[in-house]
């Protein structure tokens, strides 16, 4: 009987940490298909909040909305600090491939280029989207095309 309670209690003990791996899988997204790890720290005196992590979310979903074009992704913060960030798609071409996926990152960083970076030559040059998840103490980012492929990029800090 004692032999039972322990095993319950291991499996019991174990679901939890499977299952606060990722919550959103399922939810919001797909299994993750791929991930990479995002390692390049800039080094800038810097200090990010949650409450600065969701303003600049809600800064560019407003935008994203105010567009004249329908918007064919949506970005938003998950957690309790809003560490992980998520972009899923809207519409079955704009993320059809990771390529794409990627391509509109690309895009995202050279607005903020133009933008949030223009003050510091090396991140005018240089400077990605992932640098500044990275800077924002993002922990995780979640590209997905929200059917049948999701991609996870961890941010060391």
């Amino acid at each position: 009987m004692l032999r039972i309670f322990l095993i319950i209690g291991f499996v019991l003990g174990s679901v939890p940490a499977l299952a606060q791996d990722d919550l959103s899988v399922g939810y919001y997204y797909p299994e993750i298909t791929s991930q990479e790890t995002f390692t390049r720290v800039l080094g800038l005196d810097f200090k990010a909040s949650a409450k600065l992590r969701s303003t600049f979310v809600t800064a560019i979903t407003k935008s994203r909305f105010e567009s004249p074009a329908n918007p064919n992704y949506v970005i938003f913060a998950k957690g309790t600090q809003p560490q992980k960030l998520v972009i899923v798609a809207l519409d079955d071409d704009v993320f059809k491939t990771l390529y794409r996926a990627r391509a509109v990152l690309a895009q995202l960083s050279s607005n903020l280029r133009a933008g949030l970076f223009k003050d510091d030559e090396n991140l005018r040059v240089a400077g990605t989207f992932y640098d500044l998840m990275q800077i924002m103490e993002f922990k995780t980012l979640v590209i997905t095309d929200g059917e049948n492929w999701s991609h996870k990029v961890l941010f060391s800090q």
